[in-house]
């Protein structure tokens, strides 16, 4: 098939090439990363540090790797040797040449650690997520309904290459997200792993109970808490933060659990068929997963910069998306339905007259197909929400 999908994020990166010495590229694995900088940065040499020789000469030889390296660089999974970093800050104060490295990593927490304690100010970070709605619709790849869209997934290697998503999540999880945790982490029994990740997915949309999750997978509360954190820096899952200024009412502060792809969630929850998840009392879960996920990803590949909450007060009632704006708030209502009903405003309404004075944007976001212009909300079908 070898079909390319233009990412929206290219040009953003391509603006700061000439305005800092580091380019950093970051995202989960198989999100497209090398694809895009090879496209980009074609007059680049490129440099995987994956490969054990490569590996061996920037370890044991920094200077004399650089040496050989020295300009016009694409360095992959540059995280396996952070002590290239220092060298690499060297070189670029002393050269004050602009973009003269460009450094990629699927680790996250390695990566952003050696940025800031190293190359602080010499370098623009960029995220590459999996492919956004606004991605495949240009390419007439974005499936017709939700429930299919979610169950295949947004990982470019489906499209490119037409994999079955089941045959693409099963040999992801084995060969990426258990070979970056191992890594990271000594984990002695995968299975508990494969168990603690399960839960994670069936708590997709909800508030995140750390001592329960680790009750229920029979594992220590700091285990739970580092292993969350392991999959949030390789991009697996991401946690929403509550909106905390008080209304007068006492407020959740929890985040909330999700997860970067869809595809990776349905297939942990056992789903595999649009019509299984048309049925399945999670797919309302999941629909909310698809539409945050979806900002997540249109805030990095736009280059926003804009921070995402959920509101929720002790009484459960709650706001699904809440941006605050300069005179107020911007807020969501996510709905798997196809069918609108006034029922499905009260909870906007309702956080309308909490925060009074300040100006509400509402919308509600749905499963169905058309956009509505109504006098008091905007009504967006869920393919629309990033045009």
């Amino acid at each position: 098939m070898n079909t390319f999908i233009p990412r929206q994020i290219a040009p953003l990166i391509k603006a700061q090439q000439s305005k800092f010495p580091i380019l950093a590229i970051t995202g989960p694995r198989q999100s497209g990363k090398t694809t895009l900088l090879k496209a980009l940065f074609n007059d680049y040499r490129y440099v995987s540090l994956e490969n054990p020789d490569t590996r061996s000469f920037a370890l044991e030889d920094p200077i004399g790797f650089l040496n050989t390296y020295d300009q016009k660089i694409i360095f992959d999974e540059v995280q396996r040797v952070p002590a290239l970093f220092s060298y690499i800050q060297g070189r670029v104060d002393e050269s004050g040449q602009m973009g003269q490295f460009i450094l990629s990593g699927s680790q996250n927490f390695h990566l952003l650690n050696s940025i800031t304690q190293t190359l602080a100010g010499r370098v623009a970070l960029f995220k590459l997520l999996p492919l956004d709605f606004t991605e495949l619709k240009s390419q007439a790849l974005l499936e017709d309904s939700y429930t299919k869209a979610s169950i295949k997934g947004f990982y470019p290697a489906i499209f490119d290459r037409d994999i079955d998503p089941v045959v693409f999540y099963s040999n992801y999880i084995q060969t990426y997200i258990e070979k970056d945790v191992t890594e990271l982490m000594n984990i002695r029994d995968l299975k508990v792993f494969r168990t603690f990740l399960s839960l994670c997915a069936g708590r997709a949309g909800q508030l995140l109970n750390y001592s329960a999750l680790a009750n229920e997978c029979d594992i220590s509360h700091s285990t739970a808490k580092a292993w969350l954190s392991i999959l949030e820096s390789s991009y697996i899952i991401f946690l929403l933060q509550p909106y905390h200024q008080n209304f007068n009412k006492r407020l959740v502060k929890s985040p909330k659990l999700y997860f970067y792809d869809t595809g990776l969630l349905n297939y942990l929850l056992g789903i595999r068929t649009a019509s299984e998840l048309e049925e399945n009392r999670v797919k309302g879960q999941v629909f909310e997963n698809l539409i945050l996920a979806e900002y997540q990803k249109k805030n990095h590949h736009l280059y926003l910069h804009q921070d995402y909450y959920f509101w929720q007060d002790s009484n459960a009632h709650e706001v699904d998306l809440l941006m605050k704006k300069n005179n107020g708030f911007s807020i969501f209502e996510i709905k798997a339905t196809q069918t609108i009903s006034t029922g499905l405003f009260k909870e906007m309404d309702r956080f309308e007259e909490i925060a009074a004075p300040a100006e509400v944007n509402k919308t509600l976001i749905y499963g169905g197909a058309e956009n509505e212009k109504r006098t008091k909300y905007d009504v967006l079908s869920w393919k629309n929400i990033s045009d």
